[in-house]
């Protein structure tokens, strides 16, 4: 009965506490890989956007945890017109979803997501983002793909 009462007064993290998360594993990655990063900003929503799903060919907001939005280190030049910083959306409500049907602390999936968004766009592989994963702290995955 007392466990029942354990959840009666709790809420869903916030994007505030989501915010918190992500700050948190992104000072758990190796040094190396924040700084091929540059001046990455992540970003929390809630869901993403209409017009990005509907880029993605995605029906469902739900089917969306992050998103990596910019242009590569390996990619930039410096004749390249001015633009805003790269991002990582990191979408609050996809990744509870997912969290709700999984066994693993919160923590560790927004760090999940956040290396293989960041990884993805740098073409790492699976092997080489799990790598990253162990450096920060998190134990071999299985294989799943935000």
């Amino acid at each position: 009965m007392a466990e029942r009462s354990f959840w009666a007064d709790r809420e869903a993290p916030t994007l505030a506490d989501f915010e918190e998360l992500a700050a948190a594993a992104w000072e758990r990655l190796p040094g190396e890989f924040r700084q091929m990063c540059g001046d990455l900003v992540i970003r929390v929503e809630d869901f993403a956007l209409d017009e990005v799903l509907d880029d993605l060919g995605l029906e469902s907001p739900f089917d969306l945890m992050g998103l990596y939005q910019g242009v590569s280190l390996a990619h930039k030049s410096v004749a390249d017109a001015p633009r805003g910083p790269d991002m990582v959306f990191l979408y609050r409500r996809a990744i509870l979803d997912f969290w709700a049907e999984e066994e693993e602390a919160l923590g560790q999936l927004v760090t999940h997501v956040l290396v293989h968004e960041i990884g993805h766009h740098f073409g790492f592989s699976d092997a080489d983002m799990e790598e990253i994963e162990a450096a920060a702290g998190l134990a071999q995955e299985s294989g799943r793909d935000p």
